[in-house]
């Protein structure tokens, strides 16, 4: 897949508010400073696209962006957010689940994990909570040029393991880098053959 346009269209909590549900929908969360913004960026070709910040929490609200006039990339909150309060955090979590749950043109979440440490409970814990309420999602692996191929590997295989505790089958994996642009090509055509499939929902 080209990208040959990103747009950002919209911020905010509120789900009544979010784009009308006729676009197929893809969803980017993971622990705060997994480097998500800096992914997104390199995904769509467009850098500031997505804002990134060296501060931990940055991402306050569900942001969209159009691609390519005909699918949406959303960029959600993160989790394990150290610098908010209790408070704003179950604020956060309150609406970023509740999206995930009932957004009907949600076709895919894609977990950030850094690959350059051991599996997180944070991570394990919102993989094990979208399993159980059936959300399709995928692990796209980060950083893995801040490390040799054999580290990256052996994390991802940890990851593996300590999802297969839980899981029967795992999800698709992808190794990326924003730097070097590896996993890209890989995560544009796994959304490409996701579209292909996509339904409008009936109104």
């Amino acid at each position: 897949m080209e990208i040959y346009s990103a747009e950002f269209k919209c911020s905010n909590t509120r789900t009544e508010k979010l784009p009308p549900p006729v676009l197929p929908e893809y969803a980017f969360i993971g622990r705060s400073n997994v480097g998500k913004s800096s992914l997104i960026n390199a995904l769509t070709n467009k850098k500031g696209l997505a804002k990134t910040s060296q501060t931990p929490g940055k991402t306050q609200l569900i942001n969209h962006f159009l691609i390519n006039n005909n699918w949406y990339l959303v960029d959600l909150p993160g989790y394990g957010y150290a610098r908010v309060s209790q408070k704003m955090r179950e604020e956060w979590e309150r609406f970023i689940r509740y999206y995930l749950r009932n957004r009907e043109n949600l076709q895919c979440v894609f977990v950030l994990v850094d690959s350059r440490i051991e599996p997180q409970k944070a991570d394990l814990d919102f993989c094990f909570w979208l399993g159980e309420n059936g959300i399709p999602f995928v692990i796209a692996f980060t950083k893995a040029d801040k490390q040799s191929k054999v580290k990256t590997l052996q994390n991802v295989k940890s990851f593996k393991d300590a999802l297969l505790k839980y899981f029967e089958e795992l999800p698709q994996m992808f190794i990326t880098s924003s730097e070097t642009r590896e996993g890209r090509e890989d995560l544009l055509s796994f959304i490409d053959e996701v579209n292909s499939r996509f339904e409008k929902p009936v109104s």
